[in-house]
């Protein structure tokens, strides 16, 4: 039989490129089998150690998830389309019928109210609706504009980042002024430009297992606006343990994901995801890029679901996971079942309250602060600072300098030093000499300190990273190198 295999933007890296290859099979463990063995790359991606498929990874044939059958069992026919989809980082709202308009909302609202599935009964419920967004950035800067716009009465805006020029492309919200504001600030001060009627409470605090209950109680709605897995996983657990529709969002490079979790009797994020990928595997967009309009595209998404859930108008994307290709611009739908074992909202429940959500996705703590300060310290034995390249660059020391990063963000900037990226090291080695003096860098330490971890367990005991990466370099020794 064979079978058009859909492969996400994620894992065309280690499929030599491709998002879309030919396999044969006659059922779906089979055709993950062939793939696995045509890319090997691809496998450790795709499957455990043990050869079970990972629980972040879903399979769908012909649109339909298989998670809740016997996936490898699965049979398919000539002319089936097989889709890997990977993880890429409740309650109805009070009836608000009785808040009023005044009359400059009437005329600010009055292209919804001549629509008959709003109308005044349904401006009046967006007024009187809350909405918790979960980060003011990529998702969120969207996302506050269009809801403050729409009419919502009360916002709950929640981020503890500040303003970087790197955000500019892609969180609209924010301005070249705002640059190294917090970011609740600046995203407060333009939506009280756009529509001063509306509420906001201001959280410049992480979103954590501590604080979540306590923020989240008083907003109807839920919005995921985040970039990382255990703020992802917190704003599930929360939406369900307190009712409350979660709108999710994610993007990645041109690739963006919607849908409505924990609403309607639907499944919920763990339905999908029931266990995240392990820490590194699914790069951020920091490290994988993302098309500045993608995160306008996918959170007017969201936007819109929020507006059709207070409205009780239209099918939400409850049940469904709504899926966009920006460079084929085409849109793809999913269907999810709510999963009757799902740890916190199946039908028996084990999660009762929240977790330790760094620790459920194997992540340090301060996984942000460690990264920022990473040129400030040694973060393990085999770490040396940008200061210490330059002293061994001025005093002519004999080294190897390796970049492990991609071509195209060798261009952007770049040190003198062989470029090696990361996936083609092992092809790579044996132009590096064991007995050598290696000095390895990235962009900002991650990626390079796996690289000299493999190295050293490869038998190059000279080997170092440099903390922080190119961008340290860029804070402590050059300020004439460009970040990104």
């Amino acid at each position: 039989m064979s079978v058009t295999v859909m492969i996400p933007t994620a894992l065309r890296a280690y499929a030599d490129g491709t998002d879309t290859v030919e396999m044969e099979g006659s059922n779906v463990g089979q055709v993950l089998d062939q793939l696995a063995e045509n890319y090997p790359k691809l496998r450790p991606h795709l499957f455990s150690d043990n050869g079970e498929l990972r629980n972040f990874v879903n399979v769908f044939v012909n649109e339909e998830n298989i998670r809740d059958q016997q996936q490898r069992d699965t049979k398919i026919k000539d002319g089936d389309e097989l889709a890997i989809v990977p993880a890429v980082a409740g309650g109805a709202p009070t009836d608000t019928t009785e808040a009023s308009l005044s009359n400059e909302e009437v005329q600010r609202y009055s292209r919804h109210l001549i629509l008959p599935e709003v109308g005044m009964t349904g401006q009046k419920k967006l007024k009187g609706a809350s909405i918790l967004l979960i980060g003011t950035g990529g998702l969120g800067a969207p996302l506050g504009m269009y809801l403050a716009a729409a009419g919502i009465g009360r916002l709950g805006l929640v981020d503890f980042d500040v303003v970087d020029h790197s955000n500019l492309h892609r969180q609209v919200i924010h301005g070249t002024a705002s640059v190294g504001k917090p970011k609740i600030v600046s995203a407060k001060e333009r939506i009280n430009d756009i529509n001063p009627n509306v509420k906001l409470d201001m959280f410049e605090e992480p979103f954590t297992s501590a604080n979540a209950a306590g923020i989240a109680d008083n907003y109807d709605i839920i919005i995921d606006g985040t970039d990382n897995f255990p703020t992802r996983y917190l704003a599930n657990d929360i939406s369900v343990l307190q009712g409350k529709p979660n709108v999710y969002g994610a993007i990645f490079r041109f690739d963006g994901q919607a849908s409505v979790f924990n609403y309607d009797g639907g499944p919920c994020y763990r339905c999908l995801y029931p266990e995240p990928p392990d820490p590194g595997l699914v790069p951020s967009c920091a490290e994988g890029g993302v098309l500045g309009v993608l995160p306008g595209i996918v959170g007017l998404i969201q936007a819109t679901e929020a507006i059709k859930i207070i409205l009780g108008k239209g099918d939400t994307l409850s049940g469904r996971l709504l899926m966009f290709d920006a460079l084929a611009m085409k849109f793809r739908e999913m269907k999810i079942r709510r999963d009757p074992a799902c740890p916190i909202c199946g039908d028996n429940p084990t999660i009762k309250e929240l977790i330790d959500y760094q620790e459920f996705c194997g992540m340090p703590q301060e996984e942000k602060s460690v990264e920022k300060e990473a040129a400030l310290a040694k973060q393990s034995d085999w770490d040396i600072t940008p200061q210490d390249l330059k002293k061994l660059k001025d005093a002519n020391e004999e080294f190897i300098l390796v970049d492990v990063r991609e071509p195209h963000e060798f261009e952007i900037c770049h040190l003198d030093g062989k470029l090696i990226p990361l996936g083609q090291l092992n092809q790579h080695l044996d132009e590096l000499p064991k007995d050598a003096h290696i000095v390895v860098h990235c962009r900002s330490g991650g990626r390079s300190a796996k690289a000299v971890t493999a190295m050293r367990n490869a038998g190059y005991e000279n080997t170092w990273n440099v903390a922080g990466g190119i961008l340290a370099w860029a804070d402590h020794v050059d300020p004439s190198v460009p970040k990104y």
